[in-house]
């Protein structure tokens, strides 16, 4: 460990689960399996859905943005993680740390306005069938997809310029598996209450106010789903609405413990708790819920097969 001064560190120490040294072989195993199911699921729904013409729909489209997200969040993350667990210095350098404090608060939170974007897309469905190709028309759906990265990471621009302008004093040890703005602040040598009230204001914009749009969303998709005749229609409809359900469920709920939730003598451990759900488990279950309960999924998966094996004949 070297720096010319105070102020400028060429690495930084990241603690991992060095308090528990017997967990570091079984999590390393539990990562590595993580992360090789999260990208065959992922590369797996965005090939099915660009591959499949029956999944070029805006609710497809919106899923493959979904599972890019996803592929991105885990491997900005979980390669640095498994190379601390197997290494006795477990460090990362300054730029690494730097690059994902960003992607991971831009990945966070293109995916907090991408889900109640997907919201809106059942919301128009099922709520306003007859009109849906005029309002999710392709061009629509890409702005839509647009604004959502534009606004993701244009956030973290701000929150990382400030987080990362914060003098250290030297300190440089992080009491976390990865470089995450709460984490961060612990650094700091001086007075934080601002930086810890931005990001709050932050999480409640970025976290509450889309769950809040996607609640509302799903009361009018629960009414109309009510007013179906038919019980295959009603299970249709609330098969397309589920996965989504389930995966804003786990996002936002360990979003919100990570960032809204008072601190705590156990917050520490919550947050890299939940940063594990926020960062790994997450991205890993997300292909598994669409694909598992999704029947439209699963028969592009036999048709993409059955052309496979015919085009080897």
């Amino acid at each position: 460990m070297s720096w010319t001064n105070e102020s400028i560190i060429e690495e930084f120490v990241l603690l991992c689960f060095s308090d528990q040294p017997w967990l570091e072989f079984p999590l390393f195993v539990v990562f590595l399996t993580s992360y090789i199911v999260t990208i065959f699921g992922n590369f797996n729904i965005i090939l099915v859905s660009r591959l499949d013409p029956k999944l070029h729909t805006p609710m497809y489209f919106f899923l493959t943005n979904l599972s890019v997200i996803d592929l991105c969040y885990i491997t900005c993350t979980v390669p640095q993680l498994l190379v601390n667990l197997r290494s006795m210095r477990k460090v990362i350098s300054y730029g690494g740390c730097v690059v994902q404090l960003y992607m991971f608060l831009a990945l966070g939170a293109t995916e907090c306005v991408l889900l109640p974007v997907m919201s809106l897309d059942r919301f128009v469905a099922i709520c306003r069938p007859l009109h849906y190709s005029v309002i999710m028309h392709q061009r629509f759906c890409l702005q839509l997809a647009a604004v959502s990265w534009i606004i993701g990471f244009g956030n973290s621009v701000w929150l990382s310029i400030l987080t990362l302008q914060l003098p250290r004093c030297g300190h440089y040890v992080i009491d976390h598996f990865l470089c995450e703005v709460p984490a961060m602040l612990k650094l700091s040598c001086v007075d934080t209450t601002a930086n810890e009230a931005e990001l709050f204001f932050g999480s409640v914009v970025f976290h509450l106010v889309p769950l809040t749009l996607i609640l509302i969303s799903y009361a009018f998709i629960a009414q109309a789903i009510l007013k179906i005749q038919s019980a295959e229609g009603r299970q249709k409809a609330f098969g397309t609405c589920g996965s989504h359900l389930i995966v804003v469920s786990v996002f936002y709920g360990t979003a919100i413990s990570m960032y809204l939730l008072p601190p705590s003598p156990q917050s520490q451990n919550r947050r890299k708790t939940a940063s594990l759900f926020y960062g790994i488990i997450s991205p890993m279950l997300n292909p598994l819920i669409y694909t598992l309960r999704n029947k439209e999924v699963k028969e592009a998966y036999k048709r993409l097969v059955k052309r496979v094996l015919l085009t080897k004949k």
